[in-house]
């Protein structure tokens, strides 16, 4: 899955960088395309890659769906028993995608994260949005018990009848999707893996730090309340 909101500058090339990623992992596979509202041309981009290629599904909206629910979308219409989604500026670096994949696919755990949290990860970004993120991780920690470290990068993979187990019961459906997706993992059982990636900051963010922070700690009461 490739969740692309106001992404013309570069789906293309993130779509060209996938392919020959995932193509040497697996020769069967497919790429949904969730195109959330763009209003920059991302949609016709993503529908003449799918015109050009059997492999690709474009799922368009006419309006902003939000992160999750794009994604909630594009996995409901996916056909693979293995799943992953990963952002469109490729902050993750891509040599990981075997092993985001290959967690699932040949270790056999339920859920797979890459980590920007962990003591090996190797990561750049802002200073004011690494404090952020590490608040953020730190209190999902602590008020929803959850072992994970990293709960928002953008580069996941999950097992299809688990992860379809969930899914309807994450009611989040922006930036909280992922975190929400992971605890609710955990509180049942399922098996998830984190490991530690390069990570490097990809520019222009659709994050408001001000707004979405407030609203994802909202987002963690909400679930402490409902555990």
């Amino acid at each position: 899955m490739l969740p692309a909101y106001n992404e013309a500058a570069r789906l293309e090339d993130t779509f060209r960088r996938t392919v020959d990623a995932v193509g040497k992992i697996t020769d069967s596979f497919e790429i949904v395309i969730a195109e959330d509202g763009s209003v920059d041309g991302t949609d016709r981009i993503a529908a003449r890659l799918a015109e050009a290629y059997p492999f690709v599904k474009h799922l368009h909206s006419g309006k902003r769906l939000g992160r999750g629910a794009a994604l909630n979308r594009a996995l409901k219409e996916s056909e693979g028993e293995v799943l992953a989604y990963i952002d469109v500026d490729l902050a993750t670096d891509m040599s990981y995608l075997r092993e985001l994949i290959d967690a699932v696919r040949v270790e056999g755990f339920d859920f797979a994260t890459g980590s920007r949290m962990m003591p090996e990860s190797d990561v750049e970004r802002p200073f004011t949005r690494s404090i952020a993120s590490k608040g953020f991780n730190l209190l999902t920690r602590i008020l929803l018990h959850s072992r994970l470290y990293d709960h928002q990068c953008g580069f996941k993979s999950f097992r299809r009848e688990p992860l379809f187990e969930l899914i309807d019961e994450v009611k989040d459906e922006h930036w909280f999707w992922d975190t929400e997706l992971l605890v609710l993992a955990q509180r049942r059982g399922y098996r998830v893996k984190e490991f530690p990636v390069r990570w490097k900051h990809g520019g222009a963010t659709k994050v408001n730090i001000v707004r979405d922070l407030f609203g994802m700690g909202r987002e963690i009461l909400r679930m402490w309340w409902r555990k």
